[in-house]
């Protein structure tokens, strides 16, 4: 900060100055801001469904009458005005209800441009992770054949190896409920070029994620996880996976519009919806899934149906059965959960409990296509909603229609219950910041995933609050009904705070593929943010002091009074801070550019993140350089000021020695 002062300039130079700390300051400081009053969420790791609570009222309306006039009367009124509201070009939804389709309409349009409206029958949708029930539903076969065991290794299925870094092998039961431990992966997770599909072996052989969790503690939504268990298939069946989804899943329930082929045969392409960012913009190209088992089917709602039908009828549709009952029985039922209060994984399927029913499920989203599958069992009812749009995402479409369909058939009222009297307490206990349990962890996308954290604070009355909203966008509240068991206020989203391994406070939510877990003080978004934050403006103001000083200096013919050694010293210091503010902004940018459009996280960006790894090794090395450059401050004659600025600029130095070596930013690994 001796930039400027070097020499004694006039007054006026130090009022240039103040001035030029002041606008810095509030360009710094105002995003800092509304960065810690939006708590964003991390587009880099995929967030739970959200399951928004309508305000509550005082008791539940009677019960409509489901009849195929009523549903559609009921639907027809409010899902395009939906579509309207949030910007999303067309839909299909689709009532199972006693082996019987309901009800089954598309609304909106297929092709925007062309005016070619959504058919329930023959227009085809993305439908996402839905495609994983179609992959769970062969492995039960296989399994019901006794040609696979699900607690066996699952490296006895594989050509290659997946290490057993815990001491303990990954089941295929730990595949179905995501318990295998892997952290996630996102490269090269869509395309949109057939040149750069991957075969699925030669996928999972290079891109193997790490293993943060032992097999069977902790859940952590896994795709890759779900593309093992399909390539379990095609070795254990001798059949590519899709030819045998087709054979033995498609063919006996007559789902001739169904497809996990990318790209799509000819005779199906026709009929497949465009996707679309916003409704009212321009289509975009077929998403590629080169991990197919997790993610690639293609099929229309009609076909959809027949496999709800199937699912309810014990795994038959119409004379023809692709499970046994026994096996359907096993598939449907409770495997995982961290509390017995809230919902639990099935095998595949997912609880998704509401209004009095136990259901089972399962949520897709691509990027553009985003899909609900539920059966409620007891009722013998399916319903299932997709939408070819990201549409405006204020509110979720598939969320909204299917809670206010349920409480439109089949009203609740949640039942009353007393707080403990510790709930104070209990509040105060449970506060504090919790990291997802799917995230990325052993690479430079760790700090990432720290930014997606879940914030539990305590209200004066006893609940808590962890950052969700209501469908009219105010703060969920939650209010305690056993110990540490918490309900919304009104609804019935629940969470539980457990320990998980090593006593780990963990939060159990609704959606039991996930958890998240207590962070220290210095896995915390907030502790990270100011690191980087701070660090990158004290490397930025210094540069900026640098040349302005050399500025007022050159204009008042003054010269910087400094011995050579300590110039010299005083330059490389300079010189560090460039290189450091490079690797920052190279990591920023490569990343804000990949992010942007999913499809680009291909080994294509290997080179610039392998340029932000050079630039970041270079700048820990160079933080010797800073280092010595605040000793030499101290140890002479200079302005207090400068001997402060230096030491800031030592101390940001170290900053960035953290996030490097704690983010693995300097690591030579393009694994992500």
């Amino acid at each position: 900060m001796n930039e400027l002062f070097a020499g004694r300039a006039p007054r006026r130079a130090a009022v240039l100055l103040s001035i030029l700390i002041f606008v810095i300051t509030i360009l710094f400081a105002a995003p800092a801001m509304a960065q810690k009053s939006a708590q964003p969420q991390n587009p880099l790791v995929p967030a739970p469904k959200k399951v928004s609570e309508a305000q509550p009222t005082p008791a539940p309306a009677p019960p409509a009458e489901m009849t195929a006039a009523d549903v559609g009367a009921f639907l027809d009124g409010l899902v395009p005005l939906q579509l309207q509201r949030n910007n999303i070009a067309g839909a299909v939804v689709v009532v199972v209800k006693d082996g019987k389709v309901l009800f089954a309409k598309g609304y909106g349009y297929a092709d925007v441009e062309k005016k070619k409206p959504v058919s329930d029958s023959d227009t085809l949708f993305r439908v996402g992770s839905i495609s994983k029930l179609f992959t769970w539903t062969a492995v039960m076969q296989l399994q019901e054949e006794g040609k696979l065991n699900l607690d066996r290794d699952i490296n006895d299925y594989l050509d290659f190896k997946i290490p057993e870094k815990f001491g303990k092998p990954i089941t295929v039961r730990d595949l179905m409920t995501h318990t295998p431990g892997f952290e996630e992966q996102i490269k090269d997770l869509f395309t949109t070029d057939p040149k750069k599909m991957i075969p699925l072996g030669e996928y999972l052989k290079t891109h193997t994620p790490g293993e943060i969790f032992a097999p069977g503690t902790v859940p952590a939504y896994s795709n890759y996880g779900a593309a093992l268990a399909g390539y379990i298939v095609q070795r254990v069946s001798g059949e590519k996976f899709e030819d045998y989804v087709a054979r033995h899943i498609f063919q006996p329930l007559g789902m001739a519009h169904s497809s996990f082929v990318q790209p799509l045969p000819p005779d199906l392409k026709p009929l497949m919806s465009q996707g679309y960012e916003l409704g009212s913009g321009k289509p975009k190209p077929f998403e590629l899934v080169p991990a197919a088992p997790a993610g690639a089917l293609s099929t229309s709602g009609e076909d959809i149906a027949r496999f709800i039908i199937a699912q309810l009828q014990n795994g038959e549709y119409d004379g023809q059965r692709i499970l046994q009952p026994q096996t359907v029985a096993l598939m449907h039922s409770r495997q995982a959960g961290l509390s017995p209060a809230l919902n639990a994984m099935a095998l595949g399927f997912y609880e998704e409990s509401r209004n009095g029913h136990r259901i089972i499920g399962h949520g897709g989203d691509t990027m553009w296509f985003h899909s609900d599958l539920h059966l409620v069992q007891d009722q013998n009812l399916g319903f299932f909603i997709s939408s070819n749009s990201a549409g405006k995402g204020d509110v979720s479409l598939r969320t909204m229609v299917w809670q206010k369909f349920l409480d439109r058939y089949d009203p609740y009222q949640p039942p009353a219950a007393k707080a403990p009297a510790t709930k104070m307490a209990d509040a105060k206990a449970v506060c504090g910041n919790y990291i997802p349990s799917r995230r990325l962890q052993t690479n430079f996308l760790w700090l990432g995933s720290l930014l997606g954290e879940m914030t539990v604070k305590a209200n004066p009355d006893g609940t808590i609050e962890n950052g969700s909203k209501q469908f009219n966008g105010e703060p969920k509240k939650y209010e305690e009904i056993g110990p540490l068991v918490y309900r919304a206020t009104g609804g019935q989203e629940m969470l539980a705070f457990v320990h998980g391994p090593g006593g780990r406070l963990t939060v159990a939510i609704d959606f039991p593929a996930m958890a998240f877990q207590r962070a220290s003080w210095y896995q915390g978004k907030n502790f990270t943010l100011v690191l980087l934050i701070g660090c990158a403006a004290v490397f930025l103001l210094t540069l900026i002091f640098w040349i302005v000083g050399g500025l007022v200096r050159w204009h008042y013919g003054r010269k910087l009074e400094m011995e050579p050694g300590p110039r010299r010293l005083r330059a490389w210091t300079r010189v560090v801070c460039i290189v450091d503010l490079a690797a920052l902004g190279t990591w920023v940018g490569t990343l804000a550019y990949g992010i942007g459009d999913i499809t680009r996280l291909t080994p294509a960006l290997d080179k610039w993140f392998h340029l932000a790894q050079l630039l970041t090794m270079a700048g820990v090395v160079l933080t010797l350089v800073a280092l010595a450059e605040a000793v030499c401050a101290w140890t002479s004659s200079r302005w207090w000021w400068s001997r402060v600025w230096e030491t800031l600029i030592a101390l940001a130095g170290i900053a960035f020695v953290w996030l490097a070596i704690y983010g693995h930013l300097w690591s030579w690994n393009v694994r992500y």
